[in-house]
Parts: structure tokens; C-alpha cells; sequence
């Protein structure tokens, strides 16, 4: 190894993760608690060379030189899920650039002379245990800068340069991150990824939130693996009811709701968003009965230890994802007969409102922000917020508990819509919320139980919507069988 390079080298090592265990002649790699692998017969000069890939300052061809004997190909080979890139210059390491998903050991390279370079519009800088890490939701790499000056170099890339204009010391690093899909690589100061319809399309955010919440582009800790056992508390599979007056709500006989529900595809052929509401307020009976159907506790049970369920459970109307059950119910009435406008918390165990606040301006502005929400074609009756308490599903979930939630929350909002439809009440799933406002509001730790959806309520006007398929417009195309619907909003006005 020469430490009198002009520019950075690549080089051959292992992953940042990888744990090497050597006993006798033998050799175990460990990727985290995903994968490991044994090397047997090693001899001492091959276990030289395994620590030289170690130490990350080597290229493959200077440890077959300095190990001719060893079989440094083919143990290279053998090993090479658990290798990644390396760089060096000079003699010191400079990033290392590690597998996320199936793909190459290095990425193709474009070539930088007269090129302009950009930091691309999903990279992402952070850091990472305790390194600073790039990462892309377009690339199954993860780029590990070791280096200060290459960490200020690619962080310059924010605006746009032309590669002449980069120290050429970086190059073969910079070109490999680009090539990894970190950087963008254009002429003339044009870059054909501002032109690409699709990218255009894709927000920051919801593309990595896209990427880290499925297996492919990412190799970080992945679902239920209860990380927290033995260190943390769980959550209680029902939350404790704050303080505040509590008004018992109507519980609905099974029987009579039988006896008065349509069947079900009646019941989904008739679903529609009601924006608007009837002269009369719904009534605290139907809001009770509302919230018995959707969301009450039907009772709890464990923890089942033996069932890989170290933690209590609780069985629900809508379905959830290991019973965790973490959505919590807020309602704010600006108008419901037989009960006081307010901001309420449904205590789903033992099915009561409990008034949590009675400020004005709290209330009117959630209200105000889901009549936004509607385009402003609403101001609802009833808002029914759902918060999260999030670590009631972190306690299990690794990557994709937020996810999980919002799978949750569309469950319910299923649950609402049918049973809106079913009691011929107003629904509406809203696509947006103030989380700080409903933090406020609440009373919330925004970090602990922040709002994840709303659903506005109310009594149905006398005049239902017209759905799409029966509005006379002119640029309706009639697919599969639309007039199951219009039977089915039929029968609903009778």
C-alpha cells in the first residue's frame, strides 16, 4: 500500500456492521442478528488478510500480492454479502459505501470529467450510531463518511458545481456516490432528473418513508422484534382515561342493530363522503352507538408469552395489526343533541365521554382546520380525531410501527364509514389534521400520542349527494355494474 496517492483509492472491507470472531482456525462473520457465516481451516496468514479487509486500507489485488500462499479470492468470494466499498487516500479511510438491498458490491461509474455535480434532491445526511451516513431512498447503498473534508465536500454539493471545480482528490469517492444514485451527474449545469416526470412527482419525505417502511431498499432492524423486552415497559393495551367529567354514552342491543342495518355490500354499494348535515343535530344516543360499534373494547387479555405476545392485548371492532391497538378516540361537538359542545376523550373501556376541555378557541380551531380539509365544504357537527400513542407500537415494531398506525387508521376509518352508512348518519375520512392544534388541544405529549386522522359526523341532510355515476355529467363512462350503488342509495332514502 503506497500513502502517496493524488487522488482517493478504492479499497476492500467489511460492512460497518459486520462483527469478525476468530477462535483457532476458525473465522465467524456476524451481519447484526441477520446472518452469519463460518470460515473453518483458516490459517494465520489468511486471518492476517481478514483483518486487513477489516481495517479497510487494502485493495484485493495488494492482499493477494501480500498473500500469496492464502486463498484471498475465493474466501473473498465466499464472504461477499458482508463486504462493502472502501476508500482511502493517503493512507487513512476516507467513507465506505455498504450495501442496503440486493445489488452490486460498487455501482456503475459515470465518468465526472466535464460533468456537473449535484447533491440529489432525496439524499439525505445523518447521522448514524456514530458516524454520519448519505442515504437515498433511490439507492440500495448507504454511503459512511469518515472523512471531515469529504463530509464538507459533498454537503457543498447542495449547489450545483461543475467537477472542475471539485477538489480532483474526491473523484473516484464522489463518482461512486454518484453512480449509487447520491449525487445528480448533468452538463452544462442541467440535470435530466429535474425532467423526470416521476421524480417530480415524489415528495422528500414520502419517498423514504416509502422505502424504510418495506423490505428492499433497506437493511435496517425490520418488524415485529419487540426490541424493548426486558428494558422498557409496554404500554397498556387500554390507555388510562384522563380526568374530567365523564358522560355515559347509550350502548346499542345487538339485536336491534341486527334488525335495522341493510346487509353488508347494501351497506358499501351506499358509502358516500357527506359533507353536509340535516337541520337537526345528530344525537348523543347515535353518537354513543356510533362509537359502541366502532371502536369500543370488547375486552383485554394476556400477555401469552409462549404465543410470541409478551405484552396485554385487546380485542376491538376494526382489525389491528398484534392486537396493539394503539389508536386513541378524541371528539369535539360543536353540535349533538343532548350533549355540551366541548372536546371529549372516548374512554373505549368502559364506553363513556370524559370532557377534557371546554375552551372555545381550542374547539373552533380543530373545526376550522377540518373544514379546510373539506375544501371548505363543511363545518362539522362532530370531529372524531384518532391519535396514536406511538410507543405502544414501537415497543414491537422496528422501521415500520408509523406505518403501521396509518394502516390502522384506515381500518378504522372503513369501520366508520360502513357503520355512518349502516345508522344513516353524515361521514367523512378527512386527509388532514393540525397534530400540533390536537396536541394542544388535548392536552398531548406530541412525541407520545399525536393525531394520525379525523372523521367528521354528522345527522344526514335531507337530501343525499348525488353520487359520480348519477349526476348526468357528460363525461361519465359506466364501468362494472354502477347501478348497484343507486339501488343501493335508493333504499337508503326509503
Amino acid at each position: 500500500m503506497t500513502t502517496l496517492e493524488r487522488t482517493a483509492e478504492y479499497t476492500v472491507t467489511f460492512r460497518r456492521d459486520v462483527a469478525v470472531l476468530t477462535k483457532d482456525d476458525q473465522v465467524l462473520l456476524g451481519l447484526a442478528d441477520r446472518a452469519g457465516y463460518r470460515l473453518r481451516g483458516v490459517g494465520a496468514p489468511m486471518l492476517a488478510a481478514l483483518e486487513q479487509v477489516r481495517a479497510g486500507l487494502h485493495t484485493e489485488d495488494e492482499l493477494a500480492a501480500e498473500h500469496p500462499q492464502s486463498p484471498v479470492a475465493t474466501v473473498l468470494t465466499k464472504v461477499e454479502p458482508f463486504l462493502a466499498t472502501g476508500f482511502r487516500l493517503r493512507g487513512e479511510r476516507l467513507a465506505v459505501l455498504e450495501r442496503t438491498g440486493v445489488t452490486g458490491l460498487r455501482p456503475d461509474l459515470p465518468e465526472l470529467a466535464g460533468a456537473w455535480l449535484r447533491l440529489g434532491k432525496f439524499s439525505l445526511l445523518r447521522r448514524r450510531g456514530g458516524e454520519l451516513v448519505v442515504e437515498s431512498p433511490l439507492s440500495k447503498y448507504r454511503a459512511v463518511l469518515l472523512d471531515a473534508a469529504l463530509a464538507g465536500a459533498v454537503a457543498a454539493l447542495a449547489v450545483a458545481q461543475p467537477s472542475s471545480e471539485v477538489d480532483t482528490e474526491w473523484w473516484p469517492v464522489l463518482a461512486a456516490l454518484a453512480g449509487a444514485g447520491f449525487l445528480d451527474v448533468g452538463a452544462d449545469g442541467e440535470f435530466p432528473v429535474d425532467s423526470d416526470d416521476v421524480l417530480r412527482q415524489w415528495d422528500v419525505h414520502d419517498l423514504y418513508f416509502h422505502s424504510r417502511s418495506r423490505i428492499g431498499r433497506t437493511d435496517e432492524a425490520f418488524g415485529g422484534r419487540f426490541p424493548y423486552v426486558g428494558e422498557i415497559e409496554p404500554l397498556p393495551a387500554v390507555r388510562p382515561a384522563p380526568e374530567g367529567p365523564r358522560t355515559e354514552l347509550f350502548r346499542p342491543s345487538f339485536d336491534a342493530v341486527r334488525a335495522a342495518d341493510q346487509g353488508l355490500q347494501e351497506t358499501i354499494e351506499a358509502r358516500q363522503s357527506i359533507r353536509a348535515y340535516g337541520e337537526e343535530p345528530i344525537t348523543a344516543d347515535q353518537l354513543g352507538e356510533f362509537l359502541y360499534r366502532t371502536a369500543r373494547v370488547r375486552g383485554t387479555y394476556g400477555p401469552r408469552p409462549e404465543a410470541r405476545m409478551p405484552y396485554e392485548g385487546s380485542s376491538r371492532p376494526y382489525p389491528c395489526g398484534g392486537a396493539g391497538y394503539e389508536l386513541e378516540l378524541y371528539v369535539t361537538v360543536r353540535r349533538c343533541q343532548g350533549l355540551e359542545p366541548g372536546i371529549y376523550h372516548y374512554d373505549a373501556g368502559d364506553h363513556v365521554l370524559r370532557l377534557i376541555n371546554t375552551e372555545a378557541e381550542a374547539r373552533d380551531e380543530l373545526l376550522r382546520v377540518a373544514t379546510l380539509s373539506t375544501g371548505g365544504q363543511a363545518v362539522p357537527d362532530v370531529l372524531v380525531t384518532m391519535t396514536s400513542r406511538f410507543q405502544r407500537l414501537a415497543w414491537k415494531y422496528q422501521s415500520i410501527a408509523y406505518a403501521v398506525t396509518l394502516k390502522h387508521a384506515g381500518a378504522l376509518y372503513q369501520t366508520m364509514y360502513l357503520v355512518a352508512t349502516a345508522m344513516g348518519l353524515a361521514g367523512c375520512g378527512l386527509g388532514s389534521g393540525d397534530a400540533d392544534a390536537a396536541a394542544r388541544a388535548f392536552g398531548l405529549d406530541y412525541l407520545k400520542e399525536s393525531s394520525v386522522g379525523e372523521f367528521i359526523l354528522g345527522s344526514a341532510p335531507a337530501e343525499l349527494p348525488a353520487p359520480v355515476s348519477g349526476d348526468g355529467a357528460l363525461d361519465w363512462r359506466a364501468g362494472n355494474d354502477p347501478g348497484w350503488q343507486a339501488e343501493a342509495l335508493a333504499a337508503r332514502r326509503r
